[in-house]
Formats: structure tokens, sequence, C-alpha cells
């Protein structure tokens, strides 16, 4: 499509934006640079993955950042699926965004959703870590964060950045949540990040399968890393093979990485819901 559904969603319905762009992250460069959002995609069209803890988060997120909202969810949803039906191209990735500004107008864009190429999950991914990148507020998802990982140009190959703290602690991803399965133990960091959804299954599907410690490693620590991945709402589990040109365990995504990546799809099989 050579532009994608975009709408305000004011208390009189949806009304169109004043601007048109090919993708989200070309409408991304039209949204305010102080406000919040959250992101997700559907599955089968119209089915979501825990659609309203995505909600719960944005009224966090607003809160956090003293911007008052106040979601009218069932219309959300219709309006979303009016969209959905617009777009006409099966799945979709859509983008709320609340601007500081009006939030009692939504930003609601929609685009078709390509999942990563396989080879991502089968082979894993390389990162690199960014140095002094701790968020602000990380708790909260801000549009802010989201103009400002522009300014990170990764190398040829370089799936994501890892941001660290001063003491070089790995927090999380550009876009996702980070863990390192070290001594036996599944680490990630508990404080200066984003609270993920997918995370939230983690969290739920990995104690029977490896111990949960939410201590954040170090650079430092990288040497002894058997295994790595990170986490987001649309891509799930992605294995993290290399770090900083550290190979971590056998150089291939692990046993215990597979065995979570497998528990995490048969978890989102059994949990999808109307939107």
């Amino acid at each position: 499509m050579s532009h994608i559904p975009i709408y305000r969603l004011t208390p009189q319905g949806l009304r169109p934006v004043d601007y048109q762009a090919a993708s989200l992250a070309e409408a991304a460069h039209h949204e305010p640079h102080d406000g919040v959002y959250t992101l997700t995609n559907t599955y089968q069209r119209y089915q979501v993955l825990k659609f309203d803890a995505h909600l719960d988060r944005l009224e966090d997120s607003a809160q956090r950042e003293n911007i008052p909202l106040h979601l009218d969810r069932p219309a959300l949803r219709t309006a979303l699926r009016q969209m959905i039906d617009e777009a006409n191209c099966g799945d979709v990735r859509f983008r709320i965004t609340v601007p500081r500004d009006t939030p009692e107008h939504l930003i609601l864009s929609v685009e078709p959703f390509n999942r990563p190429p396989q080879g991502v999950y089968q082979d894993g991914v390389r990162c690199i870590t960014l140095p002094h990148s701790a968020r602000h507020n990380a708790a909260a998802k801000t549009t802010a964060w989201m103009h400002d990982r522009e300014q990170h140009q990764l190398p040829t190959g370089i799936y994501t950045g890892l941001l660290l703290d001063d003491d070089q602690h790995i927090l999380e991803g550009m876009s996702s949540n980070f863990y390192a399965i070290m001594n036996d133990e599944l680490r990630t960091a508990s404080s200066g990040v984003l609270a993920g959804i997918a995370q939230q299954i983690v969290f739920e599907i990995a104690p029977p399968i490896i111990p949960l410690n939410r201590t954040a490693i170090r650079v430092s620590d990288l040497p002894q890393v058997a295994e790595a991945f990170i986490t987001s709402s649309s891509r799930g589990i992605v294995p993290v093979v290399e770090i900083d040109g550290i190979r971590l365990g056998t150089g291939q995504p692990g046993k215990v990485t597979r065995h979570l990546m497998t528990t995490y799809q048969e978890w989102v099989t059994r949990h999808l819901e109307e939107l």
C-alpha cells in the first residue's frame, strides 16, 4: 500500500490526520516527541495477545509522565478493527500514541505485519552494548525515546543495541527486554527498564524451566554467559549469540533458550483473544 491508515481517535470518533506515511517508522516522524505509546500486532487478522496489559501499561506510562489519560477501551477496540478492515492486509502491527497536549485524541497507526525472518530464530542475532545509554524514566514507554533511539547508528549485521547504566549493567534492548543465562540462572534487570508485555509471559513460563534472578549482569560477565535472548511483543523470544564480538556459549541458540521459545509459543497459542 502507498500509505497506511492513520487516524486520531477523538471522543467524536475517528478523524483523519493531516499527513501520510508508508510505515509506522515514517509515521513516527510526524508524531509528538512528548507523549507515551504502545505497539503490538495481531494474529489471524483480529486476534491479539495481552491487549489489556498493553493498555494498562499505556495508562501507567501516562501516569508516570503526568499525562491525564482516560481510555475508552471498547471504542479503541472498535476503531482498531475498523482500521484493520481498511488496511485489508491480514495481520497488522499497530501503534497507539497519546500526545501530552491532546491526550483525549489518540493517534492510531496500522501497517502490515511481517514477522522476522526464520533465520533470526534459528541462528540467533548479534548485538552490541551502548555505554551510558540508560533511559530517563525508563519505566514509561515514551515517544521521546522512540525518537531519541534513532540517533544510535548500528553497524551492519548488528540486530540491536543493549542499553547500559553507568556501572556497566546490561539493562534492556533499544525496543526489547534482555536476559542472560549464567550460572544456571535466568538473569534480567529489575529496575531501570521498561516492563515488557512479552516479559510478563517469560516470568510466567520460565520458573519451571530455570530459576529466575532479577539482577542485571554486567558487561564483564559476558565471558561467563552461556545463553542470552531478547523479547518483545511483536518478536517473542529472539536468541542472542554474540555481544560486543564475544561469542556466547556455542555461538548458537542454546538448549534452555530453545525450550523457552517453544513454551512461549505454546502459551501464546492458548491465550490469543479477539480484539
